[in-house]
């Protein structure tokens, strides 16, 4: 479980395909305090640490989970926004993650709106009916507001975003460019609401 708040971001230095594909991320955790088992989010996605040293982590990412997710965040020299899983009596700053993505989505559109960046994302529409204005979204792990929503003719949706200043800067945000795959999961609210609304249905 986490909360969307990223505390560190890392760098994956090494990717090498195995029989699974093998991750050696760059941090600065101090990983004495991580133990081999432990979940971290990377850039919204529950991973095992595998192995570790002073400053690193490695995972493997099964081609399930590859295939899954954005593809442009398994590659060498990318930066990944970083979370530790929640605890106990840890501040829940931003909203219930789980780390596991629901979808792929498309930065449709970066453009400057006073200090903060507004950001487009086009999803599609199989969670399209989950973004609503003013709820929550993870976006490569972030907890964000949505600001609006615009559903697309073809059942895919355009949801906006604002990104101030700390955030764009603190995370791996900055990097985000316009066609570039994003990973999005929804508010678990939404989704527990979305079969509740399933069964009913049936049940009629």
């Amino acid at each position: 479980m986490f909360t969307g708040i990223i505390t560190d971001v890392g760098t994956i230095t090494k990717a090498e395909q195995r029989g699974d594909l093998r991750l050696i991320i760059q941090c600065g955790y101090d990983m004495a305090g991580v133990d081999l088992g432990a979940s971290i989010a990377c850039s919204g996605v529950c991973l095992t640490v595998v192995d570790k040293g002073a400053d690193w982590f490695a995972i493997d990412a099964s081609a399930e989970t590859v295939s899954k997710t954005s593809s442009a965040m398994w590659t060498q020299g990318r930066r990944l926004n970083l979370e530790r899983a929640l605890k106990i009596g840890d501040e829940l700053g931003g909203h219930i993650v789980t780390g596991h993505v629901d979808g792929v989505g498309t930065i449709a559109a970066i453009a400057p709106e006073g200090d903060s960046h507004r950001v487009s994302v086009t999803v599609g529409a199989e969670i399209a009916p989950y973004i609503a204005t003013k709820g929550s979204v993870t976006v490569d792990g972030v907890s964000l507001t949505v600001n609006s929503v615009a559903d697309n003719a073809d059942g895919t949706a355009t949801f906006g975003l604002n990104i101030i200043p700390h955030t764009w800067d603190v995370t791996a945000l900055g990097d985000l460019a316009e066609g570039q795959q994003v990973n999005v999961e929804i508010d678990v609210l939404a989704r527990y609401l979305a079969r509740m609304q399933e069964r009913l249905s049936a049940a009629r």
